[in-house]
């Protein structure tokens, strides 16, 4: 026997192992769900951790063994407890497949008798650190557990060995996210958005959810409104060989708390595939050694095409245009000296070439390069690289152009805050969960002489230093910060203090702005400038005003509702020109199916600025 079997063997037979438990919670109720059972070892000792003891049991060539012995230690103690709940234990595939293995009852179902546990009470969990010696065996012990009663979960999704096939063919009852998912993702667009995911298989699956690792309440808001059923992590306790009770106080109070998390946000700049929208011009191709005649016989027989590629062993290397060669083809003499000499040698070498998958922002780079002959030769379009067909400069100019539209709908590509499509989902978050809120519009007033006196550049610099300090002066967690277009803002406060909030705001507004006029402006308290009707007065310096509304939970049921009111008030504001202005919501005709009273602008720039649609 070698030292490490001595010394796994001493502590197996010294009951020198023993559980500690960690609280899982229910993220609706704000209650403890239960607790997964994890083995210690000697307290001070190099195996006090259980990576260390599952290391000499590989040593010992006895995993699954090791294993099974470590959850009649935890059953044994679980059974001892007076009402303790749901208990989560981990098993890796072998060794549950070893636990359930022979006619029934099996080992785990006979220790579950002996310690007097319900085997509904119990869900195991199969962990990531082994995958599974045999798929069959597997699911052959996943069916003989669920007929106990048992329950099962796949740990730490994501990560190692568990997966979505995994998921799919064993139907857990539970899954639980790994924290590299779940850890920050107040924070991180990139994480929600595959948690959001997660959560859609879940649904899909009928598969209840529990996210490891929360450790912030920033992140535990957002996974609870995420519609993610349990948490588990050091925010609700660490393991410790007592049952917890309940739920921290804070913890509990936070997850009942009726006001909604904001979602981190991705600016949605550079779409990828463009082009795939587009009907992609089918056309016959030239090889290069392919004579001058041909390519007049192919152009006589498809009058429709503006040009046509070369390609050479599917990649194309040159692009003809019709036009350029045909007039000539139709000088005189030019076929019977040039008739049959290879087509490459009157071929643009350097065409535009662009792929399905090019975001818009490569495509931007394209329209505002100086060589802009794709607006007569057309570009040639390729997927991984291999010719697929044509397309014409008009296609590529407007498939920019819409792509850029619909971007700026969901992000303003000025300020990267999000655009009316995630204004107006949030608006519909507030109203569902039945959160009370204000909603404040915030607009300038004389931006437009502004604007028109110091051109677009430095219209944009005041835009851009209002979304500063909208940003500033909200919390980022509570409060939602949109930029409908324009001058024009729309924040959705959960903040009680949003009063004093919006103060601020206006004044730190009203000082930097007049850092962006010059001296003699200053001097003069203002500037000369034409009105909307083309009348010159002198208007004094821009200024912000914001109208809100208070929005009562349960008052509305509708996004464009809130926006009616929201748009009213800044009307009130603007006229009274006096900083806040606070109104209570008046009653408006319900919204009738397909119509809205009120809907947020569209935002409509072109490629370039976000400031054209001014008003």
């Amino acid at each position: 026997m070698n030292p490490s079997e001595k010394t796994l063997a001493r502590l197996r037979r010294n009951e020198a192992l023993y559980p500690v438990f960690q609280p899982i919670v229910d993220l609706r109720k704000g209650s403890i769900f239960g607790h997964e059972a994890l083995i210690r070892g000697p307290i001070g000792t190099p195996f006090h951790s259980p990576a260390a003891l599952l290391a000499l049991a590989a040593e010992e060539d006895c995993l699954d063994e090791f294993e099974l012995d470590c959850v009649d230690v935890i059953l044994r103690h679980w059974g001892g407890l007076t009402a303790p709940g749901q208990l989560f234990l981990n098993m890796s595939s072998d060794a549950l497949a070893a636990a359930m293995e022979g006619p029934p009852p099996g080992r785990f179902e006979r220790a579950l008798a002996l310690h007097g546990i319900a085997p509904r009470s119990v869900t195991v969990e199969i962990t990531e650190d082994r995958p599974a010696s045999h798929m069959g065996a597997l699911r052959l012990a996943v069916k003989a557990l669920h007929s106990t009663g048992a329950r099962i979960a796949l740990d730490d999704f994501g990560e190692g060995h568990s997966n979505l096939r995994l998921w799919s063919e064993l139907r857990p009852d539970f899954v639980k996210i790994d924290k590299f998912f779940t850890h920050g993702i107040a924070s991180s667009p990139h994480n929600l958005e595959l948690v959001r995911t997660i959560v859609g298989f879940g649904h899909t699956l009928g598969t209840t959810l529990v996210a490891e690792g929360v450790e912030d309440t920033k992140d535990l808001r957002v996974l609870r409104d995420l519609g993610i059923d349990h948490g588990q992590g050091y925010l609700f306790g660490r393991p410790t060989r007592t049952l917890h009770a309940a739920a921290p106080s804070p913890i509990a109070e936070a997850i009942q708390d009726s006001r909604i998390a904001v979602m981190p946000h991705a600016a949605q700049q550079a779409q990828p595939g463009v082009l795939r929208s587009l009907a992609v011009i089918q056309a016959p191709t030239l090889g290069p050694a392919t004579p001058i005649d041909e390519v007049s016989t192919l152009f006589q027989a498809h009058p429709e095409l503006h040009a046509l590629a070369v390609v050479d062993q599917g990649r194309p290397v040159a692009l003809i245009n019709r036009q350029s060669f045909m007039n000539d083809y139709a000088r005189l003499y030019f076929r019977e000296v040039h008739g049959r000499k290879p087509c490459l040698g009157y071929a643009n070498t350097s065409p535009r070439v662009v792929e399905l998958e090019d975001n818009v922002e490569q495509l931007v780079g394209i329209l505002m390069s100086e060589d802009q002959r794709y607006l007569n030769d057309g570009f040639i379009v390729t997927e991984d690289k291999r010719y697929l067909g044509l397309g014409t400069g008009e296609q590529l100019v407007r498939a920019v152009t819409e792509a850029r539209i619909e971007a700026a709908r969901h992000a303003n590509p000025l300020t990267f805050l999000p655009g009316n499509i995630p204004i107006s989902i949030h608006i519909e978050r507030l109203l569902a969960s039945h959160a009370g809120f204000a909603a404040c519009y915030a607009d300038l007033n004389n931006f437009k002489v502004f604007n028109d006196h110091y051109g677009y550049w430095r219209g944009d610099e005041m835009i851009r230093m209002l979304a500063r300090l909208a940003v500033k002066h909200a919390d980022a967690h509570r409060d939602f910060v949109g930029h409908i277009g324009g001058d024009d803002f729309l924040v959705l406060f959960q903040s009680e203090d949003w009063q004093a909030r919006c103060a601020r705001m206006i004044e730190d507004f009203d000082l930097e702005a007049l850092g962006l006029y010059d001296d003699a402006a200053r001097d003069a308290g203002g500037i000369e400038g034409k009105d909307r009707h083309g009348t010159l007065h002198f208007f004094p310096f821009t200024t912000l005003s914001i109208g809100a509304v208070r929005i009562a939970p349960g008052r509305f049921a509708h996004a464009e509702d809130v926006a009616a009111e929201a748009a009213i008030a800044k009307h009130d504001a603007k006229h009274a020109n006096t900083g806040l202005t606070v109104r209570e919501p008046g009653a408006i005709a319900p919204s009738k199916p397909g119509r809205a009273p009120y809907a947020l602008p569209s935002s409509t720039m072109p490629p370039g600025s976000a400031v054209t649609s001014r008003p």
